[in-house]
């Protein structure tokens, strides 16, 4: 037998506890994360420089950094003490302390800076350009050679740039330069040059560019130079910011005019065994700035992405493309619109798809670009992703212009899964919920707990993106009808890091189908956000398709009250201000489609209440299909089709009354509908074509006729619906009918009295116990009294169900069933003991077949042939169990709704008036409970 701890009892109408600590099941720590990705998101400590990084570069375990700073300091938080790094540190791969490798870059006149940092093939030598006269005392002229090993500057390597070389590549024999330089040891050599790899001496290589050069790479077969920077011209031939040279002569390979815009240029290069990458950064409209993938054998394009943030650097990887930046609009390769900056991608480097990789930097210093350079290093079987650049804060955490990733030890979990559950129809459950953000797991697993349980009653995969983060749902199928349940969601990547619970979803299966959001999805729906959520940011989509959700911005008013739809449903409420809602999934719409939505306003600044735009977050510079509110209350439907075409009704709306609108175009043109009935139409079959999000509350309205003052809705909106098809009259009036049509009423009465046996206490009193018990042996049994109401006129009792809640002690749950009976005896709470404890009755009029440990609310439907006889009298029921399994419950004084108006009801036995949670326990030699008051 199992002991209980603790008895409560609680009845409730709805599910109204929480769940009690879910004990989950470990999963192994994996080394994987989501693949083609090679590192976690997890930035590792790192010393940190006090100016820019421009420049990284690795050999055995050894990170070379160079810039423009004088000092290197220990991560934010963590011992040590500053130390002296001017312009150059060495820094330990594995650890990201400082070697005991120090040079000092240093310049007479005006301010050194490392710009460019390579190695051998060999790695026994480390070039470094940029603009300086010395390392470490020894003169030099803007380009270097350092002995990796002895960690000093090679005196017999001796070339003379007289400007500044922001790009190096290195071959066995030769050192390629690109930069500002015009001369080159006093020989003309523009802003591209060759010299010896051992001593310096200029090479015969010409590659003459009339703008700075940014970027230098040698293919893999050493044959050719591919050249990158601001230029127009190379050798006198148009070729705009990138070419392919000769090796030896820098005689033209390939050229490129037009090819990249003329106000962008190339700032890094990067090749593999395939291809070569390019970044790009640009000024002004029509800009490019994002990265060209090239092939090798004809070094002619393979992709373009074209997303818009000053591409810096990027790194080819094990296949994946690293790229820095500070990328915030990637519209145009149908991802992210204009928005929030990312500073750190991953994609394929066959493709613009971005991967499930994106740790974060801000802009930082200087000129606000963030990340400028990377460089994978490798120690003790660990690769590490080095990042530098002008940030100050990594993932948000203080971190200045340096740091690291690694390809093991992924720590950060998933964040925390936004749930929330339905039902419309008996037998079903739809739990669902925003999928989760990983910033290196795009795979992601979702647990879904059912009444508090331990084990997980549905796995669920998804993927998801920062910028992508459709619904996930499941439908449980195993419900029972008038029953309340609760569902928590974890989400776990592939590394086994598990989020923490969700906070609790409620629901209660009807007993009858829920008519209008039923018919909604009958119709078709593939978006359906009914704003029952009582939760920010995300909300729900309650159609069939079912990933649809929408996120809040700015905090719009939730669960408002009364909604439209007759019923428990709730809106939300728009200040007109800055409050909406935007759709998570960026899509095309057909030719034929339906918009739908309820509203209810004073308002005399109009707004929109509902449309289609290509942006979320921020105003969208294309937006049609949608519905709006003129200054003095009419509606307006209206689509674009290279002008503005409206159809408007006659009459306002704008009478705080809660009114339906439906739009619709197709092969018949436009149909708007208020409140069932048709209002106008007009033959316009197209609108304008592109990719955007549903708005529900505001989004842009310049240029449209009647246009309001307001662009945001003041007011509330509910049950918005959008269908890839064309809704009939029919079916227009058929869901304004459903929503208006009365409801039936839930009517909940206190519990007059309650009070328990104890056949181990035979004259103890418990009515005023904090607390219920059930069990068979030995016997303890619970008895409830409603004083149940009369019937209104022309009402009958619908159904009826009683609602238990369980105590958070451990144990509280039960094996056994637990049958609801009718009290045939008399009896009072100040006065029964077990000694004259009442008689009950045989036949059940519901039960619980079993109830789990953890707080949590469990209902079980009731004769509705037995409480209707008895209603407009003192009704008793009791709690009874054959086993020996005790069921401890929340006390509380409970009671029974009335039947329903409009034909039928729910009436419900509900906990009205808790007092508190108190422990019943048994004594340990008999085994039994007793009151511990």
């Amino acid at each position: 037998m199992r002991r209980s701890r603790g008895l409560a009892a609680a009845l409730a109408l709805s599910l109204a506890g929480t769940g009690a600590g879910i004990g989950l099941g470990l999963v192994p720590q994996a080394a994987a994360i989501t693949p083609p990705v090679a590192f976690t998101a997890d930035a590792l400590s790192t010393w940190q420089p006090n100016g820019v990084v421009w420049a990284l570069a690795e050999a055995d375990g050894t990170v070379f950094v160079g810039g423009t700073f004088s000092a290197v300091r220990p991560p934010d938080g963590a011992g040590g003490s500053e130390q002296p790094a001017v312009n150059f540190a060495a820094l330990d791969a594995a650890t990201g302390a400082p070697t005991s490798c120090n040079l000092s870059f240093t310049v007479a006149g005006g301010t050194a800076t490392v710009r460019a940092l390579t190695l051998s093939p060999d790695k026994k030598t480390l070039y470094a350009g940029g603009y300086f006269g010395a390392v470490n005392g020894t003169p030099v002229s803007s380009l270097a050679s350092v002995d990796v090993a002895t960690c000093t500057v090679k005196a017999s390597f001796r070339p003379a740039f007289a400007a500044t070389v922001r790009a190096l590549a290195v071959t066995n024999d030769t050192v390629y330069a690109g930069g500002d330089f015009l001369t080159v040891a006093g020989q003309p050599r523009e802003r591209f040059a060759a010299v010896d790899a051992a001593d310096g001496a200029l090479r015969p290589f010409t590659a003459d560019a009339d703008e700075p050069g940014r970027a230098v790479e040698v293919t893999p077969d050493g044959n050719n130079v591919v050249l990158g920077g601001d230029f127009f011209t190379v050798n006198g031939t148009n070729t705009h910011a990138l070419a392919v040279v000769d090796s030896t002569s820098g005689a033209l390979t390939k050229t490129y005019p037009g090819f990249i815009e003329t106000n962008s240029v190339v700032k890094d290069i990067a090749t593999d065994a395939t291809g070569f990458y390019t970044a790009n950064e640009g000024t002004g409209g029509g800009v490019f700035d994002g990265r060209i993938a090239l092939n090798l054998g004809d070094f002619n394009q393979r992709w373009r992405d074209t997303c818009l943030g000053a591409t810096q650097a990027v790194l080819p990887y094990r296949n994946v493309l690293y790229s820095a930046s500070h990328a915030h609009d990637c519209s145009s390769v149908g991802e992210y619109p204009d928005g929030q900056r990312h500073h750190l991608l991953a994609q394929p480097t066959t493709s613009v798809g971005k991967l499930g990789w994106a740790p974060d930097t801000n802009d930082g210093i200087g000129e606000g670009i963030g990340p400028r350079v990377m460089a994978v290093g490798s120690k003790g079987g660990v690769q590490y992703l080095w990042v530098g650049g002008e940030f100050t804060t990594v993932n948000g955490a203080a971190q200045q212009s340096l740091t690291r990733f690694a390809s093991t030890g992924d720590t950060g979990a998933p964040t925390v899964p936004v749930a929330t559950a339905a039902s419309f129809k008996p037998g079903e459950v739809q739990v669902r919920w925003r999928t989760s953000l990983d910033l290196d797991d795009s795979a992601l697993t979702y647990r879904v707990y059912r009444n508090g349980a331990a084990t997980p009653v549905a796995t669920v995969t998804a993927d998801s993106l920062f910028f992508k983060r459709p619904q996930a749902s499941w439908t449980d199928t195993t419900v029972t009808a008038g029953q309340s349940y609760t569902y928590r969601v974890t989400a776990t990547d592939a590394a086994g890091n598990t989020s923490a619970l969700s906070a609790t979803a409620s629901v209660t299966v009807p007993t009858s189908v829920d008519a209008y959001p039923n018919q909604v999805r009958t119709d078709g729906a593939q978006l359906f956000w009914r704003y029952d959520d009582s939760a920010l940011p995300n909300v729900a989509d309650s159609s069939g398709s079912g990933n649809q959700n929408g996120v809040h911005l700015n905090a719009p008013a939730l669960r408002q009250t009364p909604g439209a739809v007759s019923g428990a449903s709730t809106a939300i409420g728009f200040n007109g201000t800055d409050t909406r809602v935007y759709g998570d999934l960026r899509q095309s719409i057909g030719s034929s489609y339906t918009i739908e939505t309820w509203f209810r306003t004073n308002t005399t600044r109009g707004g929109k209440l509902l449309g289609f735009g290509n942006n979320q977050v921020r105003g969208s510079n294309q937006y049609d299909k949608h519905l709006y509110m003129t200054n003095d209350g009419r509606i307006v439907f209206g689509v674009y089709t290279g002008a503005t075409r409206t159809v408007t009704t006659g009459a306002a709306y704008n009478d705080d009354k809660w009114h339906h609108v439906v739009a619709t175009q197709g092969p018949g043109g436009m149909v708007l509908y208020v409140d069932g009935a048709q209002k106008g139409t007009l033959a316009v079959t197209t609108h304008e074509n592109y990719a955007g999000y549903w708005h529900a509350g505001g989004d842009s309205l310049g240029g449209w006729p009647d246009r309001p003052t307001s662009e945001f809705w003041s007011g509330r909106l509910d049950e918005t619906a959008v269908y890839p098809s064309v809704l009939s009259a029919a079916q227009v009036q058929n869901h304004y009918a459903l929503a208006t049509a009365p409801a039936d009423p839930v009517v909940q009465v206190a519990a007059a009295e309650d009070a328990y046996a104890n056949a181990g206490a035979p004259d103890g009193n418990y009515g005023t116990s904090s607390s219920l018990a059930v069990r068979g042996s030995s016997l303890y049994t619970s008895y409830l009294r409603f004083d149940l109401p009369v019937a209104p006129a022309g009402t009958v009792l619908k159904s009826a169900s009683l609602s238990v809640k369980t105590s958070t002690m451990s144990g509280a749950g039960t094996a056994d069933t637990v049958s609801v009976v009718p009290v045939t005896g008399s009896w009072t709470e100040g006065g029964t003991t077990y000694s004259n404890r009442p008689a009950t009755g045989t036949a059940a009029l519901g039960s619980f077949a079993g109830v789990p440990d953890g707080s949590a609310v469990h209902t079980t439907g009731l004769s509705t042939a037995a409480l209707s006889g008895a209603l407009g009298t003192s009704y008793s029921l009791g709690l009874t169990s054959p086993g020996t399994d005790a069921l401890c419950d929340r006390k509380a004084e409970v009671g029974v709704p009335p039947p329903k108006a409009g034909g039928g009801g729910d009436a419900r036995v509900v906990d009205r008036r808790q007092r508190g949670e108190r422990a019943c326990q048994a004594p340990p030699a008999r085994r039994d409970f007793d009151d511990t008051r």
